[in-house]
């Protein structure tokens, strides 16, 4: 979904929805073992120097990893070796509970799954799922799908129709390249995993992957749409993409249902995402800077915690680009956003756009430095915290704000919205930054915290003490300021690890930004 416009949020939110997303992840963790866990019954070995008339020892292997597949059974295990593979690859079987069907990289070696010259028709993956269940893939790089052909939808990895209980782990996903011109359907994604069916898609997983260098056009490097509920996005990398890295959907043609058409219950945790830059790619010719590192977009109750989000367009966005499905129900927290080319967190419907708005989120102990680097898509600074359309029930609490010196530390644009809560923030900034608060600006930290009925237990002016400015290293030195001095809100709503992996509530203490 494209982020070209603008976004934008706001207070209070019930703790059971919260605690629905916890037990949600942990469903998904329990049901997702480990490839080293699996129970394997056989292994079929492939090697580019096989043949598909063998029988798939490891002294005879197979050429093709589709013969393989078609070999297996429930618990079964195919073993790639290093090479290149030029083919498809479509799942045809599902394992079942406690044995995987799995497919993986033979030990120390790197098999490359290579669309060069390969057809792109419709939408198409070099990797499907289709209505898979129990199933891994690991270890892989998926590379060199590429289109010049109009209104075609070129993928790295597909997972749709009622998948569930799927694992994309260690793969390296680059060069899936939709190259038309924006008015011809530039599209693609890295990873597209959407649920357009009546079944549920559940238990999806997507750890330690790394995407790079991919031309989406106006979709993302990985996308989380329409009826897919309990779902990990962990320590994966992405960068260098023209459009969103991470994006959980709903409201678009996913699903034709629409009680069924928006992602629900998930994790979006310790990524790191950088130089996600729409200027670099001809949507981005007409509206700049418009793309976002991580995008909850029309989605319920997401998690999106200790991440990294650097050098993007825009950091992290809980948004709503469509009128019928506002973002509800989330927690960005204990992330660092930082040297964003506009703004670093943002709620809120698109300005003049959309009626759809943020609902009883929260935004809380993130560490925001040095974003707005040039203006938005209105002249404006867009701010460090960012507030547009529609923003009800918000919290922004615990934050380290550390502004560039003429930057906006928060910025509430319009007067729609209401019982948003905004507090126990700290705000520095080297020069004279400011606030705007239903489009009226602030210079004066009194006059401000009157204006948006909040902010009393926040402080501005005192240096954070960062561990280094000059990296930046957003820790924190000994003797910060920020250090102990947050509130407590509730357990399930801050987490219980830091960016670091640390206790986030030490001796019933909770520091601002995202390290304890």
């Amino acid at each position: 979904m494209l982020t070209i416009l603008d976004h934008t949020c706001g207070k209070t939110l019930r703790t059971t929805a919260f605690l629905c997303v916890l037990a949600a992840a942990a469903c998904s963790k329990k049901s997702s073992p480990s490839s080293e866990t699996t129970n394997t019954a056989t292994g079929y070995y492939v090697s580019p120097d096989g043949s598909d008339g063998n029988t798939g020892t490891i002294n005879n292997p197979l050429r093709s990893i589709n013969t393989a597949l078609s070999k297996v059974l429930p618990g079964d295990t195919v073993f790639v070796r290093g090479g290149t593979y030029s083919e498809k690859i479509v799942f045809p079987k599902s394992g079942r509970l406690d044995k995987y069907i799995t497919l993986k990289a033979y030990a120390g070696e790197k098999p490359v799954i290579d669309g060069t010259g390969l057809s792109v028709v419709g939408k198409e993956a070099l990797v499907t799922l289709r209505n898979n269940s129990f199933i891994i893939f690991e270890g892989f790089d998926v590379c060199n799908f590429k289109s010049a052909t109009p209104w075609v939808n070129a993928n790295g990895i597909l997972v749709d129709q009622g998948s569930k209980n799927i694992q994309l782990k260690k793969n390296r996903i680059y060069n899936i390249e939709h190259n038309v011109k924006p008015d011809d359907g530039r599209s693609g994604h890295g990873i597209e995993i959407i649920g357009n069916t009546d079944v549920m898609m559940k238990n999806i997983l997507v750890e330690e992957n790394e995407i790079h260098d991919c031309n989406t056009g106006y979709s993302e490097n990985l996308t989380i749409n329409g009826y897919v509920d309990s779902f990990i996005i962990r320590k994966n990398k992405i960068y260098n993409a023209e459009n969103i890295g991470i994006d959980a959907a709903g409201g678009y043609s996913a699903n034709t249902n629409a009680a069924y058409n928006y992602a629900r219950n998930g994790l979006i945790s310790e990524n790191e995402l950088y130089n996600i830059d729409m200027t670099t790619g001809p949507i981005g010719g007409a509206h700049g800077h418009g793309a976002i590192g991580i995008y909850v977009d029309g989605a319920r109750n997401i998690i999106v915690e200790r991440n990294k989000v650097h050098e993007c367009d825009r950091g992290i966005g809980i948004v709503s680009e469509n009128d019928a499905y506002p973002t509800s129900n989330c927690i960005v927290r204990n992330n660092f956003v930082y040297n964003s080319w506009r703004t670093g967190i943002y709620l809120g419907g698109y300005l003049n756009y959309t009626s759809g708005g943020t609902n009883d989120c929260y935004v809380v102990n993130n560490t925001l430095y040095y974003n707005n680097i040039e203006t938005g898509a209105f002249g404006e600074i867009e701010g460090e915290i960012r507030l547009t359309e529609r923003c009800n029930n918000n919290v922004i609490k615990n934050n380290l704000v550390y502004a560039r010196p003429t930057d906006v530390f928060v910025h509430k644009y319009t007067t729609t919205g209401t019982n948003n809560i905004v507090d126990n923030n700290l705000y520095y900034t080297t020069g004279t930054a400011g606030w705007i608060w239903n489009g009226t600006a602030y210079a004066d930290f009194a006059a401000w915290k009157t204006a948006c009925g909040g902010d009393a237990g926040s402080t501005y002016g005192i240096d954070p003490l960062l561990l280094n400015t000059a990296l930046p290293d957003l820790h924190l030195q000994n003797g910060s300021p920020a250090k102990n001095t947050g509130v407590i809100i509730d357990a399930t709503i801050q987490g219980d690890r830091d960016i670091d992996g640390n206790p986030r509530i030490v001796n019933n203490k909770i520091s601002k930004g995202a390290q304890q």
